[in-house]
């Protein structure tokens, strides 16, 4: 006899269209709350504290806790599997220019967008004052942290420090987990294990191997939850700001938004149909679970065991290039967040009545391509770096707290169009290695 309950009907469901209805589950609530309970009535603030948020907050903590584990054993095998040390220099060189061209045509949609809308001179001056007294205490904390970061190293002994970490496991041992440093660390592990001879790397290879293995295990477990965590990840984002917020920065949040958009679905589709020789339409159609799994948990890092699952299973990349090349792009290989870095600092900008020459929006244009390059994958990492730019051209850095609200929301579509972006230049890598 066939059981057609609804709860066997719904786990037939493919995880992407669960996840899809916990996001529309999670939007229609959240919106629904704001609207008729307001973002600070008590039994909503409650609601919010004790239940919703420690359970988006467990689904993303058990996803960064793989992470580490992951990125390094997939890195460091993927690493010794291309073996050769010319074939590894040309997926680096590949990989580097393609993301450094894509991400240039990035801030330029941005940038140009800004000038052709200028969002900030269309803010009423009190709603830009309201907004800097609610979001004021938290844009101190991040204006202290930004200044916390800030370092007064020549250029080229901080990039240094950037890369090369001094202890390896210093790196990995907090909640701040430098991802640059762990990255370098295993490139040179791996690169060391492929220039042994006589299969003298073997055992430790293989031990790695079975690590990722067993992280990949685990990784399918976590995203079981992932249908009821993103609802409660969305309801909390909305539930807290409505959509009052938004249509006080309507053409900011409406630039940031068409610039993403051209960005994912011109310049990522001419780049597929003519340098990757794929189909768009049937690329998008493939990466929908690691579409929706990035806009909800707005972490490229928390997104990157579905994003190379996926890579590997559906867009058919080899292992080692994946491993190479999704790896180093979550933290290195930001488009997005580099179209908002540099939007962000230009609104601002005219908000604060500042006329930036040519030049001046170039230099903003070149720290957003190098900020996301550092900027670690993680929900609005980007925001140290904005206070960091614009204090150097002269305006005031708590011109952030006009942003705060809505920044989460950009930052769920900016994540997802960063992994995007890794998994367009893996299939490019990919075409290029198989020619």
């Amino acid at each position: 006899m066939t059981d057609h309950s609804p709860q066997t009907q719904v786990s037939r469901w493919p995880l992407h269209t669960r996840i899809l209805a916990g996001l529309v589950l999670g939007a229609i609530l959240g919106i629904s709350a704001n609207q008729f309970l307001g973002g600070d009535h008590g039994g909503l603030q409650w609601t919010m504290a004790n239940l919703t948020e420690p359970a988006g907050q467990l689904f993303l903590r058990l996803l960064l806790m793989v992470v580490v584990p992951l990125v390094f054993s997939s890195l460091v095998c993927g690493v010794a599997g291309i073996g050769d040390f010319r074939r590894l220099g040309r997926v680096g060189i590949k990989s580097f220019t393609y993301c450094l061209g894509i991400s240039l045509i990035s801030v330029g949609i941005g940038i140009g967008l800004v000038n052709i809308v200028q969002p900030g001179k269309r803010i009423p001056a009190e709603t830009s004052q309201a907004l800097q007294e609610r979001y004021g205490k938290d844009a101190s904390q991040r204006i202290s942290v930004a200044q916390q970061s800030k370092s007064d190293d020549a250029p080229l002994l901080q990039l240094i420090k950037t890369l090369v970490p001094a202890n390896p496991i210093s790196a990995v041992a907090t909640d701040s987990v430098n991802l640059l440093h762990l990255m370098f660390f295993a490139l040179i592990l791996g690169a060391a294990a492929a220039a042994i001879p006589g299969g003298k790397a073997g055992p430790f290879l293989a031990a790695l191997e079975g690590l990722a293995s067993v992280c990949a295990r685990v990784i399918d477990w976590i995203m079981r939850l992932a249908p009821y965590a993103v609802a409660c990840l969305v309801f909390n984002n909305l539930a807290r700001f409505g959509l009052d917020l938004l249509q006080a920065l309507f053409w900011y949040v409406f630039v940031v938004l068409v610039g993403l958009a051209l960005h994912m679905f011109g310049v990522y589709s001419l780049a597929l149909r003519f340098l990757a020789r794929r189909d768009p339409v049937d690329f998008f159609r493939r990466v929908r679970s690691v579409i929706i799994t990035a806009f909800s948990t707005s972490s490229s890092v928390a997104t990157l065991p579905t994003t190379l699952r996926v890579s590997e299973e559906q867009l058919g990349v080899p292992k080692e290039i994946n491993s190479f090349v999704l790896t180093v792009g979550a933290t290195a290989n930001q488009n997005g967040t580099a179209l908002y870095e540099g939007v962000t600092v230009l609104f601002l900008a005219q908000l604060a009545g500042l006329d930036l020459s040519l030049s001046q929006q170039l230099s903003v244009a070149g720290m957003a391509i190098l900020g996301s390059v550092g900027t670690a994958g993680l929900p609005s990492a980007s925001i140290p770096f904005v206070v960091v730019v614009i204090s150097s051209i002269g305006i005031n850095p708590a011109l952030i707290a006009i942003v705060l609200g809505v920044d989460r929301i950009l930052d769920m579509c900016r994540t997802v169009v960063n992994v995007v972006g890794d998994m367009t230049a893996a299939v490019f890598v990919a075409r290029e290695e198989s020619r």
